[in-house]
C-alpha cells in the first residue's frame, strides 16, 4: 500500500445497540493506507487483489442472537479497542479466491506477528460484499454484506449461498435489495438484518478531540526496513533455492516459525542435495506437525530441535535407517535427550550394508523355503515381496533394503515368463 504522511480521524454517527456512544471513532476521508495489493494463489494461477483502502477505527461491542430465544444479547468487552479495516477491491470473482486471499492475509499478520488471526476469537473478522451480473454485463449488481462470518470456510460457504441465491432472485424476475444479512453457520444460510447504509447515513464529521495521525519518511522507512521476508516470497523461495515441490513450500511456510524451523534444519543437514532436503521437509510435515497437534505445543516447546530433526533426516538419505525405523526413532526423540544415532543403535535400528552379513542372511532364507523358490524360478513372480521379508526378518530389520533386493535378484534369477 501507500502509506499516507498526513490522515485524519473521523466520527461515524449511527445508533445502534453494540454501540454506546451513538458513534465510532474511525477514517473516512484520508486513511493511512491506500492502493495496495494482495496476491494469492488457486489452483497454481497467482492472482492480484486490489487494496482499496486500510482505516483504523474503534470496534464495537458484540451482538448476540442466538443464546436467549426472546433476545438479543451485547456484549461491550471489546468496544473502543483499536483495529485495522481492510477494504478491497471487487476483484474477487469465486468463493475459492475469497478463501484463499482471507488465508493470505491471516498468513501475513500472523507473520509479522500483529494478530492472531484467529476468526473464532474475533481476531479477524470478515463482512463480505457479494454481488451477481449477467455474463457481458459491465456494471455490477446490486450487493449485499453478509455479517456474523466466523471461520474461513465459513465466509467460502455463505458466499456460495448467497451468489446462489442472487441469481435465483435475479433469474426468477425480482431484484436483489440492498441489505445487511446474517448468516446461520448451522443452515448454511444468508437471512437479513437490515437495508444497507451508504456513506452519508453516517454523517461523518471530523473528530473533535483527537489530531491527524503523522507516519514521516523516517517512521515509515524504519518500519519498513524491520519487516522480514514475507510468506509469500519464502514460499517462492524454497521451490527455486530448495527443489522443493510448490505444496511443500506452501505447507512449510505457513507459519514464520515453522518455516524458519525447517530452515534451519536445511542448514545443519550433511549436504545439500534436493532428495536430502526434501527428507527434511517430509520430517517436518509429517512427524513435527503430528506432534505438535497430538501434543498441544507449540515449536518453541518441541524437544526434537532443527539439529537433530536434521541428523534423523541424514541418516535415511545415508540409508543407515528404514522408514519404518525413522518413525519410531522420532518417536523416542520427543522424550529422549541423545542423538538420533545413539538412539538408534540403543533400539538396535542401525542399517546394515554389509553385503556378507546380507548374503548370509539370504542364503539362509532360501534354504528353509525350497518349495517357494521352486514356485517363483516357475513364474510366481510375485514371491519376490516374500523374500524381502524374510530376509529382512532375519537381520531384525537392519539390512539395507536395496542391498538386499539386488542380491536376492542375483540369486533367485528371474521368474519364467
Amino acid at each position: 500500500c501507500t502509506i499516507r504522511e498526513i490522515s485524519t480521524v473521523a466520527r461515524k454517527n449511527y445508533f445502534y445497540p453494540d454501540l454506546p456512544k451513538g458513534y465510532q471513532i474511525s477514517q473516512f476521508e484520508d486513511p493511512i493506507c491506500y492502493g495496495g495489493t494482495v496476491t494469492i494463489e488457486v489452483d497454481g494461477v497467482e492472482k492480484a487483489i486490489g487494496i482499496t483502502r486500510i482505516h483504523m477505527e474503534e470496534d464495537s461491542g458484540k451482538s448476540i442472537h442466538d443464546l436467549d430465544p426472546g433476545a438479543s444479547l451485547v456484549d461491550l468487552n471489546r468496544a473502543g479497542h483499536p483495529l485495522i479495516e481492510i477494504v478491497s477491491e471487487p476483484d474477487l470473482r469465486t468463493p475459492q479466491e475469497a478463501f484463499a486471499y482471507l488465508t493470505e492475509i491471516r498468513r501475513i499478520v500472523r507473520w509479522i506477528g500483529i494478530c492472531s488471526g484467529n476468526m473464532e476469537d474475533g481476531a479477524l473478522r470478515c463482512d463480505a460484499n457479494v454481488s451477481v451480473r449477467l455474463k457481458g454485463a459491465e456494471a455490477f449488481g446490486t450487493r449485499t454484506e453478509v455479517k456474523n462470518l466466523n471461520s474461513i470456510r465459513g465466509v467460502e460457504r455463505a458466499i456460495s449461498y448467497e451468489i446462489e441465491r442472487q441469481i435465483g432472485v435475479v433469474e426468477s424476475g425480482g431484484s436483489v435489495e440492498q441489505q445487511t444479512l446474517g448468516y446461520d453457520a448451522g443452515t448454511r444460510k444468508t437471512t437479513p438484518l437490515r437495508s444497507k447504509e451508504e456513506a452519508h447515513d453516517y454523517r461523518y464529521f471530523p473528530e473533535p478531540d483527537l489530531p491527524p495521525v503523522v507516519v514521516d519518511d523516517a517512521r515509515r522507512d524504519a518500519i519498513k526496513a524491520s519487516i522480514p521476508e514475507l510468506p509469500r516470497a519464502r514460499r517462492h523461495r524454497f521451490v527455486e533455492e530448495f527443489g522443493l515441490p510448490a505444496y511443500d513450500a506452501a505447507v512449510l511456510s505457513d507459519g514464520r516459525r515453522l518455516a524458519d524451523y525447517f530452515e534451519a534444519s536445511v542448514t545443519a543437514l550433511a549436504g545439500a542435495e534436493a532428495k536430502r532436503i526434501k527428507i527434511a521437509g517430509n520430517l517436518v510435515m509429517t512427524n513435527v506437525l503430528r506432534a505438535l497437534s497430538d501434543r498441544g505445543i507449540g515449536l518453541e516447546d518441541l524437544r526434537v530441535t532443527p539439529e537433530r530433526l536434521a541428523e534423523l533426516a541424514d541418516m535415511f538419505f545415508e540409508e543407515k535407517i528404514s522408514s519404518k525405523n525413522v518413525k519410531d526413532i522420532f518417536a523416542a526423540m520427543l522424550d529422549a535427550e541423545g542423538s538420533p544415532a545413539e538412539i538408534s543403535r540403543e533400539m538396535g535400528f542401525e542399517q546394515s550394508s554389509d553385503n556378507d552379513f546380507i548374503e548370509a542372511a539370504i542364503d539362509q532364507v532360501i534354504a528353509e523355503n525350497d518349495d517357494a523358490v521352486a514356485r517363483y524360478r516357475e513364474g510366481k513372480g510375485s514371491l519376490f515381496g516374500f523374500f524381502v521379508g524374510q530376509t529382512m526378518k532375519a537381520t531384525n530389520g537392519k539390512a539395507n533394503p536395496k542391498i538386499v533386493n539386488a542380491l536376492l535378484r542375483e540369486k533367485l534369477g528371474d521368474p519364467a515368463s
